[in-house]
């Protein structure tokens, strides 16, 4: 005899947990429609080259190169992000209303406590007002998402979970970023400032995203925007020093005491000063990159079955410079032409591995087999970059853009072309997802004319770069 139990928790049945768990992975969800703001002013790199005595070469066919977007000065990740979320709403006609969530991801935070996403709502919410009536965002949640470069993907997983859990929601993920260095350091040459808005919906228009993730974290020390604390009493010395004085610490100290400056007067001891310059090691940051998306890669493959090579018709990287995902992915890329059967042709080609493996590694990377991969699945994705720079975390995203305008530039038919996205940030995570292209993104790409208006920006000279590097009192140059 079998006993049959049939168990209820709340009035929930197993039976219809079960059907709403299948329900919610079978859901069809993904990017529906996507669109950017790019400041409409530029560096350009043979200029910047010039002025810091870099061989020009090193920047455009060693990192693939040309520009670098800046913000104006009355510009600021709010406002990129405004105007991102903006042409978003009008261009694809969204009733804002129906939107259920805006998460928006960061590393150039405006304040320690309110979120981007809460200056971008007020904004967007005056100016959509006349057709949508007061405070359109009102039930919708919003928060920010920090992690390096990798905080826009985090956003975007998060969004695709929640309309998965339930019926027709809609989302919107921003990214937005300026990347800023200190002038003359190595990392000044990658420097670049955008925002990107993402529709998320069931049954996209653009692409639809699998269920699948593959993560990496592990917490190491490659990059930090730290709080710089100076004491007090040794800053006013300091600037005595300067002036010609040289006060002793008792006179510093009762000088201190006694003012009515809400600066100097105050109880702190301590100066704590914030920049976003950040405090990074490049080579380190590099090698963390490369490890956190193998071991993610290797997590995405315990859990489905895939031939990243032959399965993956274009992949798309975050790119702090264009070049970047070439360098980072050449030694997974032997391990899958081995996996392949077809090591033997790279070996013919540039001989077997030598124990000199980094001069080895150099010559793969050179040679025909590689680079026919690299033009085949990755350039497309690369020509942005080129244009703009970096965009922490928008820089996955402009990636897709840049792919899905070269590929309709040259009429070819890659519907239902998969697309393997690999995403970094320092601290340090990578989560590798993968996306299949629906029927209708040509429609959606077409009016966002990327590289047309690219071309169409404002180019500024490096003194008055500089100026607006500075913080420089600037009227906006465009």
């Amino acid at each position: 005899m079998v006993a049959l139990f049939f168990c209820k928790h709340n009035n929930v049945s197993i039976f219809d947990f079960s059907y709403s768990v299948n329900h919610f992975r079978m859901k069809n969800v993904g990017i529906d429609a996507i669109d950017y703001y790019i400041p409409n002013i530029f560096v350009d790199m043979q200029d910047l080259s010039l002025a810091r005595d870099i061989p020009f070469e090193k920047l455009s066919k060693g990192l693939g190169m040309k520009k670098m977007s800046i913000p104006d000065s009355n510009e600021d990740t709010a406002s990129l992000a405004a105007n991102s979320l903006l042409k978003l709403i009008t261009t694809n006609k969204i009733n804002p209303t129906e939107i259920g969530r805006i998460y928006l991801g960061t590393e150039t935070g405006l304040d320690s406590s309110k979120p981007i996403s809460s200056y971008v709502i007020e904004i967007v919410e005056e100016l959509l007002s006349d057709n949508f009536g007061n405070r359109c965002f009102k039930n919708c949640d919003i928060v920010d998402l920090t992690f390096a470069c990798i905080g826009g993907v985090d956003a975007l997983e998060n969004c695709i979970d929640w309309v998965k859990g339930g019926e027709q929601r809609k989302a919107i993920v921003i990214a937005t970023d300026i990347a800023k260095y200190q002038l003359g350091s190595t990392g000044e040459y990658t420097q670049g400032a955008g925002a990107l808005s993402l529709l998320i919906t069931e049954n996209p228009k653009i692409v639809s995203i699998s269920n699948t993730w593959g993560v990496a974290s592990k917490g190491i020390g490659d990059f930090f925007k730290p709080r710089r604390i100076f004491n007090k009493k040794d800053v006013f010395k300091e600037a005595a020093l300067l002036m010609g004085s040289s006060p002793s610490d008792e006179e510093v100290l009762k000088i201190l005491a006694n003012n009515a400056s809400k600066f100097w007067n105050s109880s702190n001891k301590q100066i704590e000063v914030y920049k976003e310059e950040p405090v990074y090691e490049g080579q380190f940051s590099n090698e963390s990159y490369q490890e956190r998306i193998y071991e993610a890669l290797d997590h995405f493959k315990n859990q489905k079955e895939i031939n990243f090579l032959t399965d993956w018709n274009f992949l798309i990287f975050h790119l702090p410079y264009a070049y970047h995902g070439r360098k980072m992915i050449l030694e997974k890329w032997i391990q899958w032409i081995e996996e392949n059967g077809e090591i033997d042709h790279l070996y013919n080609e540039v001989g077997p591995e030598e124990s000199n493996k980094k001069e080895w590694l150099k010559s793969v990377s050179k040679s025909n087999m590689f680079n026919e991969f690299v033009k085949e699945k990755l350039i497309p994705g690369e020509l942005a970059s080129a244009e703009i720079g970096n965009i922490y975390t928008g820089s996955i995203f402009m990636s897709l853009i840049s792919l899905l305008s070269s590929v309709l530039e040259k009429g070819k038919d890659i519907k239902n072309a998969k697309i393997g996205f690999l995403s970094y940030g320092s601290g340090s995570k990578a989560k590798i997802f993968e996306g299949t292209l629906e029927s209708q993104w040509e429609e959606k790409i077409k009016g966002l004319d990327l590289f047309n208006n690219l071309n169409d920006r404002i180019k500024i000279d490096i003194k008055s770069y500089e100026k607006l590097h500075n913080n420089e009192s600037v009227s906006p140059l465009d």
